[in-house]
């Protein structure tokens, strides 16, 4: 049977949620959970990749086993069993040909931004000092949802077939000292989303302005747009 597993994390001591040979990663954490667990060796299919340091509230995964009788008492010994920092939320059967990454409607990221030193916060927001107009952030933002091409915002060298996403919502939002930036797509490519923010940062301050926006939009190349925000 197809099972489908929702998990939340915070993602400081991992690189990324795809399994690697020589770093520790989410998949790699769940995977050994599971297997122990279940006695048997389980491999996973996710249905997207993090970058390292990068959290998440709600991820799926996907993999194929015999019929779980307790799916409850599954999930308290996988958490039992997993680090603090991983948690297992729930777990579903699916169809048999159900995949969690090629199925997947849209996926949405947010972004955190702390304009006030905040020790509480500084695994999950970006501390950012200067002063930032908000208006100006959006109407850049706006420009995504009517552009196909993101290859000046991908890392160089990634290996996709296209650069293509179909972006359906991209908003900043403040609430005193904090700032979020909410984007939702089909897909996102490499370092997409922090080279999104570390740009429209710098229309933000006024490093750079709208009509600069959209030639490193138009460019296609990674150097013409702003900085990756951190992880």
């Amino acid at each position: 049977m197809r099972y489908f597993i929702e998990i939340s994390y915070l993602g400081t001591n991992y690189h990324g949620s795809q399994i690697q040979k020589n770093a520790e990663s989410i998949q790699g954490v769940l995977e050994k959970a599971l297997t122990t667990v279940l006695r048997n060796e389980v491999a996973l299919t996710g249905s997207s990749r993090t970058d390292a340091g990068v959290h998440a509230r709600q991820q799926f995964f996907h993999f194929d086993h015999v019929e779980i009788k307790d799916n409850s008492q599954l999930i308290f010994k996988l958490n039992s069993f997993l680090p603090q920092d991983v948690s297992v939320l729930s777990i579903k059967p699916g169809k048999p040909d159900a995949h969690c990454r090629f199925d997947a409607l849209a996926r949405s990221y947010e972004y955190h931004i702390t304009q006030v030193k905040d020790p509480f916060n500084n695994q999950t927001s970006h501390y950012f000092r200067q002063e930032l107009d908000i208006e100006k952030m959006n109407k850049a933002t706006a420009l995504l949802l009517k552009r196909k091409d993101f290859q000046c915002f991908s890392k160089v060298h990634s290996d996709v077939n296209n650069f293509r996403c179909e972006i359906s919502a991209a908003k900043w939002t403040k609430s005193g000292g904090h700032l979020v930036f909410q984007i939702t797509s089909n897909r996102f490519l490499r370092g997409m989303v922090r080279a999104i923010v570390g740009t429209t940062l710098q229309v933000g301050t006024g490093a750079i302005n709208l009509s600069k926006f959209r030639s490193i939009l138009a460019s296609k190349d990674r150097k013409q747009a702003g900085p990756a925000a951190p992880a």
